[in-house]
């Protein structure tokens, strides 16, 4: 197709509108409620433009592109136009940006910037403002450009529909339905809806204050521990490119603000492997009669709050499908309130545990009384990866000039297996790589150790994997197939629990992680838009895993002496008590035995 912009003859692929037009071409038009790939509604106006034979400025994100067609992108009517459109919004947009949690990286700010309207000229009445704060998400109404980003990941991307435009004209407002907030509703506490917002209306709730305080009062032993997913975005937020592996800094900065111990959650991914694939055998030995009692079928992962709140609304009745173990950051402040103050002699009263993840929803899972240990939190508190890049600015750390640090001893070693607990595939491939050795006596037959076919971000994979010449422990399991499956997204996991609820899952064993990708793509990360800023984010845990020279759970020896010292057998009493929980049913309409009312 040709098509003339700014006087410039072109060509562009069939069928584009007029933005992709120009961005197949290198010309940059201003837009603000577009997202790449999601959502492109047209209703903020910013990306007007004009067209040759059309009386009235046309949005270039939803209009066709012709053959032929002849537009001017930056017109002086273009730019007036913006102007006042964007003039409009700051009409009705508090002035606090200051304050505001995105001051310096909003979308809103640097468009103003881009355009050259530094403040509205235009005054009057602005809408009520409400701020709705739950355990995960804080919804400030008052900084709503009712963009409908976050309304388009929440219903088409996640397929939740938590949140959607209520009310009409002047009294429009983004949330939940009959004026519900946000804790009290089926919202998966995933995030999504806030790394999709351009400005502060939907943030991550804040848990800075209380680290800060915890980390500057002398009687407080403050232990950190972080995600695999953070080390493969932190980078971002000082520069560094997209994908850039930065355990060893992070490490670094982690002890300079001033954490008394540096653990890593990666020694209890490995540990979770030891447990849910302990739990697997012994399903799959139950279902074939070799053990007595029932066994549901397939086993689901347990490591993503956000999808563990999904199921419990909506698909309540197929809990018992879930593996009851915590997630890997949940074991290991256990492990740091009982085993780990056993040996450094510290009262557990005096432990402030807290997580760095990539997860808002984290923060929502570690205020679950289900996440307790006779009477104690696992975890305090939750930190975001953006949380912590503001922690280590405030702190004057000049991250990119850190050495290379490391975590500290007894829970900071890991295998590679547990680095790629963050990208989708990565929890099943890993399982499958000790599984697999434990039951046939050799390696995962697959080049380089990885599940070829669970590769990728495609949103649902399969495999299947067939075990002959076992050992003779496991020589029941000779010829066995175990079917499997890994979806990453609410929607993906919609996919394959339809086929659960009703009974024609194939599956033994399913990997869900609650948003698209996997944790490298959590609501907690950096917001990146970048193309393949997934991948490169991905591929940066696959690198971390491959440098390795353990790269499989069962091979860690600190995991094993924890086990001979502490921990006696795999899913045994003590196991139980510290790193197994339950789930809750609550149902589409209803919050029960939730946290957040």
């Amino acid at each position: 197709m040709n098509i003339t912009i700014n006087g410039k003859a072109l060509t562009a692929p069939d069928g584009c509108t007029i933005m992709e037009a120009a961005n197949a071409n290198n010309i940059h038009i201003p837009n603000l409620c577009r997202l790449e790939g999601v959502h492109q509604c047209g209703s903020c106006r910013i990306c007007v433009v004009e067209v040759d034979g059309m009386r009235n400025l046309q949005a270039s994100c939803i209009v066709k592109a012709r053959d032929g067609m002849a537009v001017r992108t930056n017109s002086p009517k273009v730019r007036a136009a913006r102007k006042v459109l964007y003039e409009l919004l700051l009409s009705d947009h508090p002035k606090d940006c200051l304050s505001c949690s995105r001051s310096g990286k909003c979308e809103l700010q640097a468009l103003g910037e881009e355009l050259g309207a530094g403040e509205s000229r235009l005054h009057g009445e602005m809408s009520t403002r409400m701020v709705d704060v739950s355990p995960s998400v804080t919804r400030d109404t008052g900084k709503c450009i009712l963009c409908r980003r976050c309304v388009a990941v929440c219903g088409e991307v996640q397929k939740v529909g938590a949140i959607a435009l209520q009310n009409r004209g002047f009294d429009t407002v983004v949330g939940p339905s009959l004026d519900l907030p946000l804790g009290g509703t089926a919202c998966a506490m995933c995030g999504q809806c806030v790394s999709a917002c351009p400005t502060g209306a939907l943030s991550e709730t804040d848990a800075l204050a209380p680290v800060w305080r915890a980390v500057q009062d002398p009687n407080t032993r403050v232990v950190v521990q972080v995600a695999p997913a953070v080390r493969a975005a932190l980078g971002e937020e000082f520069g560094l490119p997209t994908g850039s592996p930065v355990t060893g800094r992070m490490a670094s900065a982690l002890r300079e603000i001033g954490f008394d111990d540096v653990f890593d959650t990666n020694f209890a991914a490995d540990l979770t492997i030891i447990e849910e694939g302990t739990e697997l055998l012994g399903r799959l030995e139950k279902a074939l009669g070799v053990k007595p009692g029932g066994a549901a079928l397939p086993m689901i992962t347990s490591c993503s709050p956000g999808w563990i709140k999904h199921i419990e609304h909506a698909y309540p009745g197929e809990l018992d499908h879930l593996s009851t173990c915590k997630s890997p950051h949940t074991m290991l402040g256990a492990l740091v309130k009982s085993f780990y103050v056993e040996r450094i002699g510290v009262p557990a009263e005096n432990i402030f545990m807290v997580s760095v993840m990539p997860c808002t929803a984290k923060k929502y899972e570690v205020q679950r009384p289900e996440m307790e240990v006779d009477g104690r939190r696992d975890v305090d508190a939750v930190l975001t990866t953006r949380e912590l890049a503001r922690m280590i600015r405030q702190s004057g750390i000049d991250f990119t000039g850190l050495p290379e640090g490391e975590f500290d001893k007894p829970l900071g070693l890991s295998t590679g297996a547990a680095d790629i607990f963050g990208v989708t595939g990565g929890v099943m491939e890993a399982a499958l790589r000790t599984v697999y050795e434990l039951v046939a006596g050799r390696e995962l037959p697959f080049e380089g150790l990885h599940v070829t076919p669970i590769v990728g971000l495609e949103q649902v994979k399969t495999a299947s994997l067939t075990i002959t010449d076992t050992l003779p422990a496991f020589k029941h399991l000779d010829g066995v197939t175990v079917n499997i499956a890994v979806t990453s997204g609410l929607a993906g996991a919609d996919i394959l629990m339809d086929e659960v609820a009703v009974g024609t899952s194939p599956y033994h064993f399913i990997e869900v992680m609650g948003c698209p990708g996997g944790c490298i793509n959590g609501g907690g990360q950096p917001r990146n838009r970048e193309a393949g800023y997934r991948e490169r984010r991905m591929q940066a845990l696959y690198s971390e895993d491959e440098r390795k020279t353990l790269r499989k759970s069962h091979e860690n020896p600190d995991i094993a002496a924890l086990y001979r010292d502490f921990l006696g057998e795999a899913n045994g009493e003590t196991a139980h008590h510290l790193l197994h929980t339950h789930y809750t049913p609550r149902g589409m309409f209803s919050n029960a035995g939730g946290c957040c009312n």
